[in-house]
């Protein structure tokens, strides 16, 4: 049975090759191992052979991880949707957050973070194909959030991320994933610098690196299937 550190290599190879593809460096593509549900053991072994992100969507599970992983240089970065009572837990802990869409949420982190740490780096999550029930602003407001989050002097607004709609066909997948990238180079018009995309997972990710990704959110085809 083929291993993390096996899955890990050929996955590497994958975006490299994307990359290349894209007339784009390799180290310009960032790979985050969405960790949820997934035993210690395989965050260790893909630790081991130098994955250094991973990514939570729950903080309960998330924290537990966190804590008995002091002693390695990981970073965590909570990926999934964040209420607003478990903030603190998030701010205290993790160092990046993707899924931010209210300004609300993102004054609590800054009012939460330490002034010990560092400041959290975050990511606008941008509905996309404005999907009733999926969480994310809306293109319309981003603009404004994103320039009231640079005010925020406990975090760095590092970027933007989407979840699109599933899509088959390879140049539908890239659709949304250009709609990103266009938002992105229309915030750094405005004065607003960011240098994540957050963007792409197992089924279009070359889809998303070509449109310019560089941070792709890979878990079953890393560890296997869930707990």
């Amino acid at each position: 049975m083929i291993g993390v550190t096996e899955n890990l290599a050929l996955i590497r190879n994958l975006l490299t090759f994307s990359a290349v593809e894209a007339d784009r460096e390799p180290q310009s593509v960032r790979l985050l191992a969405v960790s949820k549900k997934q035993p210690l053991s395989k965050i260790l072994d893909a630790a081991n052979a130098g994955q250094g992100d991973f990514g939570e969507n729950f903080v309960k599970e998330g924290l537990e991880k966190i804590d008995q992983t002091r002693d390695l240089d990981l970073t965590w970065h909570f990926i999934g949707h964040l209420q607003n009572n478990k903030t603190r837990m998030v701010a205290e802990n993790f160092d990046w957050v993707h899924t931010i869409d209210t300004l609300k949420t993102a004054q609590r982190l800054n009012k939460q973070r330490p002034e010990s740490l560092v400041p959290l780096n975050i990511c606008l999550q941008v509905n996309v194909d404005n999907e009733d029930r999926k969480s994310g602003i809306g293109i319309a407001e981003l603009g404004e959030l994103a320039a009231a989050c640079t005010e925020l002097p406990n975090l760095n607004l590092r970027g933007l991320m989407c979840l699109p709609a599933v899509r088959t066909d390879f140049s539908e997948q890239r659709i949304p994933f250009a709609t990103l990238r266009e938002l992105a180079s229309e915030l750094r018009s405005d004065g607003i610098d960011t240098d994540t995309l957050s963007m792409g997972m197992s089924g279009d990710y070359r889809a998303a690196i070509l449109e310019g990704a560089t941070m792709v959110r890979i878990g079953t085809a890393l560890f296997g299937s869930r707990n």
